[in-house]
């Protein structure tokens, strides 16, 4: 059964608090877990959800959702931030994409149950307690230890026209290199499908990855929260953050940056080693590929002389995602190749 500690919604100003996770077990004798909250409220107006540390080994949302507490105040915003920084608390402090406690991952779990395992309980507080108080929020996440993605929007279509227009329009406004579609209801259990399900729009991103931290896309994603904030009526144009502040050097060899380019991952996308060994990668992010390319080998370890197996790409696209360790076990995906689609009408 999960509590709230040092938060109450009615109150105006800053509350730092916790959810509070039930556990029994060899370490937690019915003790409270804490997962922790802060509430930025200057009274009336739209209220935004932010939320990081959904897997405990993706590290920019965290970051930025750690300096957006610490410096955000009523003063700040019309209305209301409920920013939830490490929302798989467990797993952020021992570094690992789900929980020790229970071995389940968060973004599986909704809606969850306040009777359950701790990581549903988390699932339920968010998806019944905060998620209903929203008009929008952001799920933040980045490619973890096992994978590297391309700076992304991450949204999932449908499910009604009107829905997926406002999900969209918060994707584009984000305004990183990329926006990744998936199918309507692709993670069942995810934090997205739980907003579709309650009619509130709910954007996720993908940045970056290889369990750290790249300065340039925290930088993005800073920038991303500050236009979300600004277009939800919340942050007034104004008002200016460090939390929210982007840094003007460019990447390594990058002059001006495209224009925003719109992803789909389908069916085809990944690709799974055939074979148990170690992955060389034969392209690299944001490259386009075509059908049938030959894009990663992977290394038989007990037999060296035998040939490297080919992988292919299954789908004429770009590579979106890219495996961080080298190592793999058969069917470990070595890349994900997403398909080019246009972004939809009447964004701005």
């Amino acid at each position: 059964m999960t509590v709230i500690r040092g938060i109450d919604f009615e109150e105006f100003g800053v509350q730092h608090g916790y959810i509070g996770l039930t556990q029994s077990d060899n370490v937690n004798d019915s003790a409270l877990i804490p997962v922790p909250v802060t509430v930025v409220s200057s009274g009336a107006g739209p209220t935004a959800l932010l939320v990081a540390g959904t897997h405990g080994d993706e590290y920019e949302g965290q970051v930025a959702l750690q300096a957006l507490a610490r410096e955000l105040t009523p003063e700040h915003i019309s209305g209301t931030v409920i920013i939830v920084p490490a929302a798989n608390a467990p797993a952020v402090r021992v570094g690992t994409r789900v929980s020790p406690l229970d071995g389940a991952n968060l973004n599986r779990s909704y809606p969850g149950s306040a009777e359950g395992a701790p990581t549903c309980q988390v699932a339920e507080f968010i998806s019944r307690q905060l998620l209903p108080r929203a008009d929008a929020a952001l799920d933040l996440h980045s490619g973890g230890s096992n994978s590297v993605y391309v700076d992304a929007a991450f949204v999932y279509r449908g499910p009604t026209k009107e829905l997926w227009q406002t999900k969209s329009q918060i994707a584009r406004r984000l305004n990183l290199p990329y926006v990744i579609v998936v199918a309507e209801k692709f993670e069942p259990g995810s934090i997205n499908s739980a907003g579709d399900d309650a009619g509130i729009p709910v954007v996720a991103t993908e940045l970056a990855g290889g369990g750290t931290v790249d300065r340039r896309t925290l930088a993005d994603i800073r920038r991303g929260l500050r236009q979300f904030l600004t277009d939800q009526g919340i942050l007034s144009e104004d008002v200016e953050l460090a939390a929210l502040a982007g840094i003007a050097s460019p990447r390594v060899g990058e002059v001006d940056r495209p224009a925003q380019q719109w992803l789909e991952l389908v069916s085809e996308s990944g690709i799974p080693a055939e074979i148990p060994g170690l992955f060389e990668p034969l392209v690299g992010l944001g490259d386009e590929v075509l059908q049938d390319d030959i894009v990663a080998l992977v290394y038989s370890v007990d037999d060296p002389h035998r040939a490297p197996v080919e992988h292919r790409a299954e789908v004429d696209g770009v590579v979106a995602v890219v495996r961080r360790p080298t190592l793999v076990t058969r069917g470990s995906f070595v890349m994900h190749i997403a398909r080019r689609i246009d972004a939809p009408e009447g964004l701005k």
